[in-house]
């Protein structure tokens, strides 16, 4: 038996990525985990692998969160660990980012990030070794070119962190979140993409620009992620509260 036996994880963004993994590596520790995501397919396949359960939701949606929070609770119980991931990026300069990228890159990054502890916090303020992890960036901890609405939504997602963990201090709960650097995931597929349709590259010389961006030369993996993420949900970290866990290869040294 795992330290999560009998306990409630809630996973966003859960069915690809660093939310995926994270699944896994709680399941694997006993959790009954929820999984809550846009794309029904993707969900319905890690909860498969991991006896978990799907409940489809768009993050940008407070009603139809609101239905997957009560749908997960009628189901595995009570939260216990919450793990808000779900997150989207793009890149333009700034002068011709839309505000409608603005928008909705804030929208799902850092308003979704509100909605889901307002939703959780019932939950984890009660009881004890509750967790709430936020999965932010090292976006959220430095300046960015070509990325003003990405980095600002990863500042807010800090900067709510660093207040709840305050305003909980005293509680049965802690509020961390994780930074990574460039993952290995669909997101930076994505931003290959577009550097390779911008740049004429090809996508794999792009995804290597990015690895080469990080300081060990290489795109962090999700599953490095999701061990950091595990280690905040352990009965054993408790006094950990408030922090910004780099997973960068060493971009922030």
């Amino acid at each position: 038996m795992g330290w999560a036996q009998g306990r409630h994880a809630l996973v966003t963004g859960g069915g690809s990525g660093i939310g995926a993994a994270t699944a896994r590596a709680l399941a694997a520790e006993g959790a009954r985990v929820s999984l809550i995501g846009r794309r029904r397919e993707p969900l319905d396949a890690v909860a498969a692998e991991i006896e978990g359960r799907p409940f489809a939701a768009d993050v940008t949606d407070r009603a139809a969160m609101e239905q997957a929070f009560a749908a997960a609770r009628q189901v595995n119980g009570a939260l216990d660990l919450v793990i808000l991931n779900a997150g989207i990026g793009d890149s333009a300069p700034f002068l011709r980012t839309t505000r409608e990228a603005w928008d909705r890159i804030i929208a799902t990054n850092l308003t979704a990030l509100f909605d889901g502890a307002q939703l959780a916090l019932p939950d984890l303020l009660d009881g004890a070794d509750k967790r709430l992890v936020i999965v932010a960036s090292v976006a959220g901890l430095r300046g960015a070119a070509y990325a003003a609405p990405y980095v600002a939504s990863k500042h807010g997602a800090v900067g709510l962190m660093r207040s709840l963990a305050v305003e909980y201090a005293r509680t049965g709960l802690t509020v961390n979140a994780v930074c990574p650097a460039f993952v290995d995931t669909p997101m930076v597929d994505d931003s290959a993409a577009r550097i390779a349709r911008t740049t004429g590259r090809s996508e794999e010389e792009a995804r290597a620009s990015l690895a080469e961006m990080n300081t060990n030369g290489r795109l962090i993996t999700a599953e490095e992620v999701a061990a950091s993420i595990v280690h905040l949900c352990r009965p054993d970290s408790g006094a950990i509260n408030g922090a910004c866990l780099t997973i960068d290869g060493g971009v922030m040294a």
